[in-house]
């Protein structure tokens, strides 16, 4: 049986150096990253998803529902991936961070047909920065989540990057090297918006 791709939005960081909420940030006048982002994952999954923690409250966009963190030895992005992983062991993911106003839908097409030569293996974008996997953008298979979890104790480590690093994960190239740009200040959040 073919496992589906679902897609899933991770909403749950604390927004620090942003000092507000990321996914609730609009550019441009368009949709909310949130909105957005759940929008680009419905062009290539067959169910969308929101992660988030317990104690956030946001509305789920159309056709989207939402995955509490529900792990409770790992917090983060590993924790949401893990959740939703947890939820619906069935389905591969495609994960997103919501923070990533430049991605298109066509970069997520390309991942899902280079998952599809690999499976069932991690893949992900290389970063255009360092060269490293992008664990944001990326396609975990289904039924690693226990690998995941036992490699990130056995590591030390909660960073998905380190993971798919260890785990030699495929990694493709990006066609437009800031698609996968994050904004995680109040300073790049102004400069995208002028």
């Amino acid at each position: 049986m073919k496992h589906p791709i679902y897609g899933l939005v991770l909403v749950g960081g604390q927004s620090r150096r942003m000092g507000r909420d990321k996914a609730l940030l609009t550019y441009h006048g368009e949709a909310t990253q949130l909105e957005r982002t759940a929008a680009l994952l419905q062009t290539v999954c067959t169910r969308v998803f929101v992660s988030q923690r317990a104690e956030q409250g946001f509305d789920a966009p159309d056709e989207t529902e939402v995955i509490y963190d529900s792990v409770e030895s790992v917090s983060g992005p590993l924790c949401g991936i893990l959740s939703a992983m947890r939820a619906h062991p069935e389905a591969h993911w495609l994960v997103l961070a919501c923070d990533l106003p430049y991605l298109q839908a066509t970069a997520l097409q390309k991942l899902t047909h280079a998952f599809e030569q690999a499976q069932p293996k991690l893949t992900a974008y290389r970063s255009s920065h360092d060269g490293l996997p992008e664990p944001l953008c990326a396609i975990y298979p289904s039924g690693s989540d226990a690998e995941l979890l036992a490699l990130s104790r056995e590591l030390g480590k909660q960073c998905p990057r380190k993971l798919l690093i260890v785990k030699e994960a495929t990694l493709i190239e990006q066609d437009d090297p800031r698609s996968l740009d994050n904004i995680n200040t109040a300073q790049e959040c102004a400069q995208i918006r002028l």
